[in-house]
């Protein structure tokens, strides 16, 4: 394989569509990601919104390539959650990834299977690092910007939302006035 130069957008995040591959996620492909199921189902009927999108490289899934790409999250909250992505583990479960801030304001939430929870706030010009072994979204705190960011990780590790989709975060990111509260999450747990 040859080396790649690829540009990207740093306000949009995005990337020409020849090099890439790319996912978006609206309200309605998000059902059992917020707690407040109401809020979400209504927000979906009345207007099934853009919450997130993610642009790939394509990198092969092979040991010892990486992949990378940008994650774009909007603003906006179902019920007092913000908007956020799914969330995962990495299929090979001790794979760490980092995440850079290109735009906006934003959460990255993180638990392991022990149930520890870190948090890390992230602004422009701040890289995260998500450590092997847990589970990670980014999480837009802002109310009127788009979280962007820029990650990497071994391309062969694989991403198991499953878990996620089953048990939840132990830990929910809530709005709390001009600011924000990182809260229990009062369904953790309820479709295992």
């Amino acid at each position: 394989m040859k080396s790649k130069l690829i540009p990207f957008d740093l306000e949009t995040g995005k990337i020409p569509e020849s090099v890439q591959d790319s996912l978006k996620r609206h309200i309605s492909d998000l059902a059992g990601i917020f707690a407040d199921t109401d809020a979400l189902n209504a927000m979906a009927a009345e207007d099934d919104r853009l919450v997130y999108e993610f642009y790939d490289m394509g990198m092969p899934e092979t040991e010892g390539d990486l992949a990378f790409g940008t994650s774009i999250v909007y603003p906006g909250l179902v019920g007092r959650e913000f908007f956020m992505t799914k969330g995962h583990f990495h299929t090979i479960l001790d794979t760490a990834e980092v995440y850079y801030c290109l735009s906006g304001h934003g959460v990255m939430m993180m638990e392991d299977p022990e149930g520890h929870v870190e948090y890390q706030e992230m602004r422009p010009g701040e890289a995260v690092y998500v450590p092997g072994k847990y589970a990670h979204r980014s999480v837009n705190i802002s109310r009127d910007q788009k979280l962007v960011t820029f990650y990497v990780f071994r391309a062969d590790a694989g991403h198991d939302y499953g878990t996620i989709e089953q048990k939840g975060f132990r830990k929910l990111v809530v709005e709390n006035g001009d600011s924000y509260a990182v809260v229990d999450n009062p369904r953790w747990g309820e479709n295992t």
